[in-house]
């Protein structure tokens, strides 16, 4: 119970984050957005946008949510790797969310609010637009 509350207050202060961090129009555009993954960006609010928006994705093939607690891990690479290998093609999975993936990840669910041309994650993942 407590680590379900935990887990709550923590998807909480993240969205609480993105909205603020959205409106702000301080953060950086997506076309600049760090590349995340082994060998770059491996914390923080980018990598909690992949770990939620590759959700949309698991959830959708009936597979487990990963977590999203912000931190690259083996269950994110292996997501992303997942992610990659379906949607681009096997040749492209190298586990790093760069314009290509981030773009099919931004763009993969629209419903989400997280998500799409408009969504809080934009400023935060690499696309191409």
């Amino acid at each position: 119970m407590l680590k379900k509350s935990i887990r709550r207050g923590l998807v909480a202060a993240a969205a609480l984050t993105l909205s603020t961090a959205a409106l702000a129009g301080t953060a950086q555009a997506s076309t600049t957005a760090a590349w995340l993954g082994y060998g770059h960006t491996t914390s923080g609010t980018g990598v909690w946008c992949v770990q939620h928006l590759v959700n949309d994705y698991r959830r959708a093939a009936g597979e487990a949510a990963i977590g999203e607690d912000s931190q690259w891990g083996p269950q994110t690479d292996g997501a992303v790797r997942e992610f990659q290998q379906v949607v681009l093609g096997s040749s492209q999975a190298d586990g790093v969310v760069g314009p290509a993936t981030g773009s099919k990840l931004m763009n993969y669910d629209w419903n989400d609010s997280y998500a799409g041309p408009n969504g809080a994650c934009k400023p935060f993942v690499p696309t191409y637009s």
